[in-house]
């Protein structure tokens, strides 16, 4: 995707781009295949990159302050040399960034930059990551000597997303973006994940996401509940995550745990371990080309979010829930669906046999609103010449 010249113009006046450097910065999206709330209890996940992405221009200045106009947003606005930032969500995020390359030992400074996205926001596409990466990727190009490698520019954007946006956030959104393609993505040592490539054909199946499917709006305390819960049970053998838990302790102290603890943290803690599980042997079907063992593995997972994680739905809002009826019934009992990302609003995902695609993207979006067929991106974050 480019860049319009009347968009570009407006931030870039005439007089000036003909002096432009000609460089298009992209960063994908990503998808979350397999691992629904594993992540932040040190489990594994499957996750790409897709081919929406948001795309930016950008060119140093001496002023010593970074300016993005993004499409469809107020202009964001840090000044580096006060250290200071406006009051808009961007201009806060783009200072953590900046406080996360100097923390990580990377040069920043100021550019001017225009930016648009094709991955839209509220979706369950990392919108946020996304720009993350991108406003990275740019201030590497501009001012260091080589692109942080996947895992450092992830710490970056979590930074940035912690103690800028006190958003509870971890590394796989910005990970699985900068890194391209599909990825199991291990996350048994926080610091340091360790990252397999898997092969990402889905056979003859299109991979589709429908949503945003309701508003965001006052849930933080649902998403928060999810690893709270699952920490809970944790500290009930003395461990800091679930991934320190051998799954046979779990069950074999299942009635202590039904005692002791409320039942939905017990039940969140059985979705977590036969999750992870199923991500790993997901990643073993794709890679052996066993499509339908794949799609078996991701109806499971749409199941245990729904029955045990407890995801889908929030007090009387049900949305998602209406959103995987219907799509169930176009399916006919066919490929895959499952909750994508956090969950309780957003977006659903669905496996589509290819001569059902049509239809059923037609109908969905009749019915929701929205529904885009997604293709892995083998690159991650890039910059090329225009």
């Amino acid at each position: 995707m480019k860049i319009s010249k009347d968009f570009r113009e407006a931030f870039f006046p005439k007089s000036v781009c003909g002096s432009f450097p000609g460089r298009l910065y992209s960063s994908p999206g990503r998808t979350e295949v397999g691992g629904n709330h594993t992540d932040h209890n040190n489990g594994r996940v499957l996750a790409g990159a897709i081919h929406l992405d948001a795309v930016g221009l950008a060119r140093k200045n001496n002023d010593h302050v970074i300016r993005v106009k993004s499409e469809g947003f107020p202009e964001a606005c840090v000044d580096l040399m006060r250290w200071e930032a406006g009051n808009g969500s961007a201009d806060r995020l783009i200072l953590g960034l900046c406080d996360g390359f100097r923390l990580h030992g990377f040069p920043v400074g100021g550019f001017d930059a225009v930016t648009v996205s094709r991955v839209p926001p509220g979706s369950g596409l990392s919108s946020s990551a996304a720009f993350e990466n991108l406003i990275c990727l740019i201030l590497a190009d501009l001012y260091g000597k080589s692109v942080p490698a996947p895992e450092t520019m992830a710490k970056i954007g979590r930074h940035a997303e912690n103690a800028f946006w006190q958003k509870p956030s971890g590394l796989m959104d910005q990970m699985a973006g900068a890194l391209g393609g599909l990825h199991l993505i291990d996350f048994q040592d926080p610091e340091r994940p360790a990252v397999t490539p898997v092969p990402h054909s889905f056979g003859d199946h299109v991979l589709f996401i429908t949503g945003p499917i309701g508003t965001h709006a006052g849930l933080t305390e649902d998403y928060a509940a999810i690893p709270r819960e699952m920490k809970l049970v944790a500290g009930f053998f003395g461990k800091d995550a679930l991934r320190e838990v051998p799954p046979g302790d779990f069950y074999q102290a299942y009635q202590a745990l039904r005692e002791g603890l409320p039942q939905r943290a017990v039940l969140r803690a059985a979705h977590y371990f036969a999750e992870n599980d199923r991500v790993l042997r997901e990643a073993e079907a794709l890679t052996r080309g066993d499509i339908p063992a794949f799609l078996e593995l991701v109806n499971a997972s749409g199941r245990s979010s729904y029955m045990y994680l407890q995801n889908v739905v929030s007090g009387t809002r049900q949305d998602l829930g209406a959103a995987l009826a219907y799509s169930e019934s176009l399916l006919r009992g066919r490929g895959a669906q499952r909750v994508h990302g956090g969950g309780f609003a957003g977006t659903i995902q669905a496996f589509v046999p290819e001569d059902l695609a049509e239809t059923y993207q037609t109908s969905m979006e009749k019915v929701f609103g929205g529904c885009a067929a997604v293709r892995i991106r083998e690159e991650g974050v890039t910059v090329s010449r225009l």
